[in-house]
């Protein structure tokens, strides 16, 4: 039997993230399965395509041909493709070289439609990602997150910054996550792609997501024998920029996330749509918040933090999904079945 040919895709958009760039093309190329190919998908930049196209002449550089966004930037991907699966890699992240071959033998089951791996944070002191490219056995040694994790951050609210939160376990889930995810090509027939209206754009400030949760959940309600599988072992690194370890961003993008969730949940129902932050909220964290007053009693004064951390994140993250429930937002209209919107 002939290899499984993965389709990577890197979406970018902006040239700050040069360096970044190169380092998630060089951890792909670098992988034990090798890629059937690697699609760079710009963001309605035209400047920072050109300079890919020049510097990486062995990589199919494209230009997103849906609106500004991240859900765009992954149908324009997609729709590139022509491997038998396509996977996402985030454009400030690197992979684990058993990333791909791990994600390859997730598909030997033919009912499973989406493998996702764990993402691990290069916080703040981690290696530049020249470094990384550069010599990437060093970092990658071990599966554990790099650099300098503020006391206060809640191992649980690792989503804000693109990590996997502790709570997710291995094996069957609803959704996987956007930045270290894959798809079987037929997913996309089935389910139409990512909507354009939900998820990040980055010509606007607000940190919003989710465009994988309702993706997913939309493809198992067309096709309820979908399975989508997430595997621990296969590991990315994804960069978390100084300015989003503060609380203040910490706030802000858990009432974004509250926002996302309000237009999850009118794409696809309340029950589907939250089924799964109800276990969150209501076991993982206040385990979570328990935990770091007991880290408090025994003499880490920074499990106050990390308890009030968790309480006010749940408020944010309530009050956004509130705040979008009551207001006028509208995710964009369905694409018909077989069509990417």
């Amino acid at each position: 039997m002939s290899p499984l040919k993965i389709s990577v895709v890197i979406c970018v958009f902006t040239e700050k993230r040069w360096d970044d760039i190169l380092a998630a093309v060089a951890s792909v190329r670098a992988q034990r399965h090798l890629p059937h190919e690697i699609i760079v998908s710009v963001d309605h930049n035209p400047e920072l395509f050109g300079r890919l196209k020049d510097a990486l002449p062995d990589v199919v550089v494209i230009e997103n041909q849906e609106g500004r966004g991240l859900s765009g930037g992954k149908n324009t991907g997609a729709a590139r493709a022509d491997g038998d699966v396509v996977a996402y890699l985030d454009d400030d992240a690197v992979a684990d070289r058993d990333w791909l071959a791990l994600f390859a033998a997730g598909y030997d089951d033919p009912k499973v439609m989406g493998v996702g791996g764990r993402t691990l944070s290069l916080w703040p002191g981690s290696p530049t990602a020249r470094e990384i490219y550069e010599d990437q056995a060093a970092l990658l040694r071990e599966h554990t997150e790099v650099g300098l994790r503020p006391r206060w951050f809640p191992e649980e609210f690792d989503w804000t910054v693109g990590g996997t939160y502790k709570g997710m376990v291995a094996g069957p889930v609803r959704n996987v996550l956007g930045g270290n995810a894959s798809f079987r090509r037929e997913a996309f027939e089935i389910a139409g792609g990512f909507h354009t209206g939900i998820g990040r754009t980055h010509h606007k400030n607000r940190p919003l997501g989710c465009e994988e949760t309702e993706f997913c959940i939309r493809l198992g309600q067309r096709s309820p024998g979908a399975v989508m599988l997430f595997d621990d072992r296969a590991v990315i690194w994804h960069r978390v920029p100084a300015e989003r370890a503060h609380f203040r961003y910490f706030r802000t993008r858990c009432f974004a996330e509250g926002l996302s969730k309000a237009l999850v949940a009118r794409s696809v129902g309340a029950g589907a749509g939250l089924a799964n932050e109800r276990t969150h909220a209501l076991k993982t964290l206040p385990r979570g918040a328990v935990r770091g007053l007991v880290d408090a009693l025994r003499g880490d004064p920074s499990g106050l933090g990390r308890a009030a951390a968790i309480t006010v994140g749940l408020g944010y993250t309530a009050w956004g999904y509130a705040v979008g429930s009551a207001s006028g937002l509208r995710h964009r209209r369905k694409a018909p079945r077989g069509q990417v919107v």
